[in-house]
Parts: C-alpha cells; structure tokens; sequence
C-alpha cells in the first residue's frame, strides 16, 4: 500500500488534484463575476460545475497513466524511471497552484473588500434601493402591453425623484419580464432592497391597476394595492402608488412628515397619454419605419393637448 501511495506522489497525482481544484475554483468565480455583470442564465453557471466535477477525475487517470515528457506525451508504463521527469513536471504543478492561490486571494479580497466596502458606502449613505418591473399585461388585448410597460416606466420615473433612493435602470428592470423566477433572487440580481411589481388590466375606458412593493432580504410584502379607475385618472393612480411607497420608505428615506411625493406629468387627454405610450414603445424597438411611426403618435399626442 505504501509502495501505492509512493508512485502516486511521484506521478504527481495529488499535486494534479489540488492545482486543479484550485484552478476550478477560481473559473467558478470568474464565472460567477462574469454571469451577475452579464446576467446570464444560472444554466451556464450550473453547466460549468457538472463540466468542472467530470474533468477531476479525468485529469487524475491522466496523471496517473501519462507522463508529459521532453519528447512529448507518452504513457508512464513505457518511461525509463531513470529517466523520468516527473520531479520537473512537479515543480511546474507546484507554480500553477501558487498561482492560483494568488488568484484566489484575489477575488477574496475583491469580495470582502471593494465589493463590501461598497455596500457599506452605500448604507452609511442612507441610500434606499428599488427596482421597478415591468407590470403584467392582464388585458385580453396583447396590444395594450405598450400600456403596462408604460405603468411601470412612469413609476419608475418618479420614484427616481426621490432624494435618497436609488432606481434600478429600465433596461436592468425589464431584462426580467415574463421572467417567474422568485422576486427574492430578481432582487438579489438587481442589488436593490425593494421591488415593486403589479399588473394592468385595461378595458375600453376601464383600468384596473394592482402594485405591491417587496423587501427582498424576507420576500415579504410591504404593501399592496388594487386600484379601479377611469383612464382619465391613470395618473392620480401613478401618484397614489408612488406617493404609497415614498410613506413605507419614509424612515429609510429620512423623508420628513411634510415632504411632498413626486408627481407624474399630467395631460388632460387620456388618448393623448396613450399616444405617447405607443410612440416611445415604437422608439425603444428601433428600426426607421419604428421611428417614423412613433413620429406619428407623437404628433398625434400633441395635437391632442398642446402642453403635454
């Protein structure tokens, strides 16, 4: 057994095993860094594990039945012991672990500091974080989804206003529409506190609006609201749910008794709002004859109400 354990120490076999944990380690991060910049699937990340798990003992059996020799690979069974480099390709191994131990200590150090000392920046800031999503098209219509998108986008317009809090993107928002993962990892993915979601039921001159704002840390609900109105008053509804979440946020905003929440812009037309809706869909497509229509509805828009 003794004489068992002696050969696999001079094949090199442990030292293979250690470099390339190691080694696998540090991909996992780089992946992981890479997947929350990207946001990619988690599949990628769970793809690379399985790849990482099956490669070990591949890369043992190859340590143990080849040696990597001046004249190239051969099998160890036909190397001369005598005159075996295994010594030098241990060295060799010996180098790549130090690497990847520095590598390792780097991305410790990149976790536990910089990326901690950015959270903390932040809480010593006082700044609250939100991230608005894309509110669910629950109309019969699929041609009203300009119309939910549109919610969501004023919403998170005016939540921006507020001193203190910081508004997650639309485009890093809207990245997860359609998406049923658990609101807890969305928020996790977006770095923000607090989510707010809702859908929009709309029906000729009809519009149900439901919103509800989640702490992420527990997944719970802060608040909840269903809100039945004519269109004409779809914007006292945006209002109301902005000025709603500002009286939750309060403490954390250090926002005073008497501070007035933000309001949305008005129009006095509804069509007029919903030709604004339309063109600045078209405009976030892209493509000239997008542009050229979304001219169209803007057009529309103002020859509806002057001021809007």
């Amino acid at each position: 057994m003794n004489g068992f354990f002696r050969e696999l120490k001079r094949r090199n076999v442990f030292k293979v095993g250690v470099a390339y944990a190691i080694v696998a380690w540090v991909i996992l991060q780089f992946v992981d860094v890479v997947s929350d910049t990207m946001n990619f699937p988690d599949w990628i990340a769970q793809a690379v594990l399985m790849v990482l798990i099956a490669g070990l003992p591949i890369a043992l059996l190859f340590s143990w039945a080849y040696e990597v020799t001046p004249e190239g690979v051969m099998k160890t069974k036909d190397v001369d012991k005598s005159k075996s480099v295994t010594h030098g390709t241990g060295q060799r191994i010996n180098k790549l672990i130090a690497l990847g131990f520095v590598l390792a200590l780097g991305f410790i150090a990149y976790d536990k500091m910089i990326a901690g000392n950015s959270t903390i920046q932040q809480a010593e800031a006082g700044q609250t974080s939100i991230a608005v999503l894309p509110f669910v098209n629950m109309s019969n219509d699929p041609d009203q989804e300009f119309f939910s998108d549109g919610i969501s986008e004023e919403l998170l317009n005016v939540l921006a206003k507020y001193d203190g809090l910081r508004v997650a993107a639309r485009t890093s928002s809207f990245q997860f529409k359609g998406d049923n993962r658990d609101i807890t990892e969305i928020g996790q993915k977006l770095n923000v506190e607090f989510v707010l979601e809702g859908s929009v039921r709309k029906s000729g001159n009809t519009v149900r609006i439901t919103a509800q704002l989640i702490e992420v840390s527990s997944g719970f609900h802060l608040w909840s609201e269903t809100y039945d109105r004519q269109l004409n008053d779809v914007f006292a509804i945006q209002d109301e749910i902005s000025a709603a979440i500002g009286i939750e946020l309060r403490s954390k905003l250090a926002l005073g008794e008497n501070v007035k929440a933000p309001t949305v812009y008005k129009t006095s037309s509804a069509e007029a709002y919903e030709e604004f809706l339309q063109g600045r869909r078209l405009v976030d497509l892209r493509g000239k004859n997008n542009i050229e229509t979304a001219i169209g509805h803007f057009t529309r828009a103002v020859e509806l109400d002057e001021n809007y």
